[in-house]
């Protein structure tokens, strides 16, 4: 709920960008796009279906980070509907992890722990510098606010990675990265359905 209050401080006027943020946007880019090729090869060697799915997510926020950048300065209604655009990828980045985890579970394939920690280290550090630039914009529109949750969803994710590693590492199966898989997934869905509420609401609003 707090998300709607105070956008007066936060909402940049068509044309305008607060200061800072689209150097910060770009940084954040660069960050995800090389953090996407360095965690989808090491997913796919070692048969870890929640670095997998949080390479997956570097990827749709890297692509979130451009969107955002190109709509920075236009008028709030577009802004809002780009945001809708982004919380449909979060849905389906959410639907696409639940169904590799399922086809994991079928298969019975047991992650390489050590990739997934090592990694998960890794993705941890550059999503925790990445959320501490954006952290300020927090609480601005439904396009600032989808690009706060997609940073947040990844640091959480990376936390859980790493419980996944070490679960792997002292079960032998492969269920604690699958249930991590599942929770980032569900994660996704949840962040989708609060910024597509608050994006409908700032449409209502820009059409008065």
């Amino acid at each position: 709920m707090s998300a709607h209050h105070d956008h007066h401080h936060h909402d940049p006027l068509p044309g305008h960008a607060p200061a800072g943020y689209a150097r910060a946007l770009w940084i954040a880019l660069a960050v995800n796009a090389g953090m996407f090729l360095l965690e989808i090869a090491a997913g796919l060697r070692s048969g870890s279906v929640s670095l997998l799915a949080d390479a997956i997510d570097f990827f749709g926020d890297a692509a979130n980070y451009g969107v955002s950048l190109a709509v920075l300065t236009l008028h709030v209604a577009w802004r809002a509907r780009s945001a809708l655009l982004k919380a449909v990828s979060m849905a389906l980045f959410g639907v696409a992890v639940l169904a590799r985890a399922g086809w994991s579970a079928w298969h019975g394939i047991v992650p390489e722990p050590a990739t997934m920690g090592a990694v998960g280290t890794l993705a941890l550090a550059a999503n925790v510098g990445v959320a501490v630039m954006l952290y300020r914009w927090r609480e601005g529109d439904a396009n600032m606010r989808s690009v706060w949750l997609c940073t947040r969803n990844d640091a959480l994710g990376n936390l859980a990675v790493l419980a996944a590693a070490l679960g792997v590492f002292g079960s032998g199966t492969a269920w604690p990265d699958l249930a991590v898989a599942a929770g980032m997934a569900l994660l996704a869905l949840t962040s989708a359905w609060s910024v597509t509420a608050q994006a409908r609401l700032e449409l209502r609003t820009a059409r008065r």
